[in-house]
């Protein structure tokens, strides 16, 4: 409402992108407007305004999608601009407030492996916000009604509504063609994974204490981390680290390393076996993701012939960092390459 003086200028009203095109309404005074703007746009009003001027704007909130940048397949549901969420359990929910002992910025539970969350199935998924029904007498509460692997019971609620739950906001929603192309890339992977293990010989999770035990570790200005739930060591400054790996008395063996894909600085390394360089490495802006990447070196025979143990060190240049190191594997060379 106008409530003093008269003037005439161009009133911008927002036409928000979560309204259909063509839902916003518009009035002045009880006359509509008419206007050809679209969503995420702004609807110019020119007039003389004068006081007791009354304009009314119906924003109709209607159930959409939005993908998740870089993952697709992954969906959350809005209604109108509100972000909605379901919860999927209350169990194990330690560490919920932090505190300042050590690791007591992280949650406790138990993590939940990915593989068990549902997955939404629906071969209309641009549409399957449709498919939110509300649930009498809980405004914006709704319930999903579609095929669900490992389905659960669950409302869809807003997000800032959930406290003190475990919950979901990303949901994997495939066709059903697409679920099984997503069956057999598990099946694949799960296949590759058993692979490697048959042709591991050692094995260390670099940054968990007692794998580090177990190899002997030996380290100067290194530190440790976590990273998507993963532990890691670097060193840094001239700095090394170090693991005393058993080779089963073989030859034909390669080393393997996990890195993390996306890291900042200098990261040029090298990698010795019993102190004879193995490679040089440098890992400064090489893939810039944010995934872990796996790197194989071939050991010639004469650096691991005879010997039961070797140790596998890590040594950073007088600027740069050696890794981060997530993984470190003697592996017997893969037999198809």
């Amino acid at each position: 409402t106008v409530t003093e003086g008269s003037s005439a200028f161009s009133l911008l009203a927002r036409y928000p992108g979560w309204v259909s095109t063509g839902a916003l309404k518009m009035t002045v005074n009880g006359e509509e407007v008419s206007f050809s703007s679209n969503p995420s746009s702004y609807v110019s009003i020119d007039r003389k305004w004068e006081k007791g001027d009354v304009i009314e704007i119906l924003l109709p909130m209607h159930n959409s999608i939005e993908h998740l940048p870089n993952v697709p397949e992954y969906i959350a549901f809005m209604h109108g601009p509100i972000l909605l969420g379901a919860k999927t359990g209350t169990e194990d929910l330690q560490g919920l407030i932090a505190d300042d002992s050590r690791w007591g910025q992280y949650a406790a539970g138990e993590y939940l492996s990915v593989d068990r969350a549902p997955i939404l199935i629906e071969d209309d998924l641009e549409n399957i916000g449709d498919k939110l029904e509300p649930l009498k007498g809980k405004p914006f509460n709704f319930e999903l009604n579609v095929k669900m692997i490992n389905s659960i019971d669950l409302t869809l609620e807003p997000f800032f509504q959930i406290h003190d739950a475990r919950y979901m906001i990303y949901w994997l929603a495939l066709t059903n063609d697409g679920y099984q192309a997503y069956v057999d890339s598990l099946a694949n992977l799960e296949k590759a994974k058993l692979a490697l293990e048959r042709r591991t010989i050692d094995f260390v999770a670099a940054g968990e204490q007692q794998p580090e035990i177990d190899h002997a570790m030996q380290a100067e200005r290194s530190n440790t981390g976590n990273n998507m739930n993963e532990f890691w060591r670097d060193a840094r400054g001239g700095g090394y680290f170090s693991y005393d790996l058993s080779t089963n008395s073989e030859t034909n063996l390669s080393l393997f390393v996990r890195y993390w894909g996306a890291e900042w600085g200098s990261r040029r390394f090298d990698i010795y076996v019993d102190d004879v360089k193995l490679a040089t490495e440098d890992n400064t802006g090489r893939w810039n993701v944010s995934m872990f990447k796996d790197v194989i070196y071939p050991i010639p025979d004469s650096m691991v012939k005879g010997k039961s143990h070797v140790r596998v060190k890590f040594q950073a240049s007088p600027e740069g960092t050696a890794g981060a190191v997530y993984v470190v594997r003697l592996l017997r060379t893969d037999p198809a390459k």
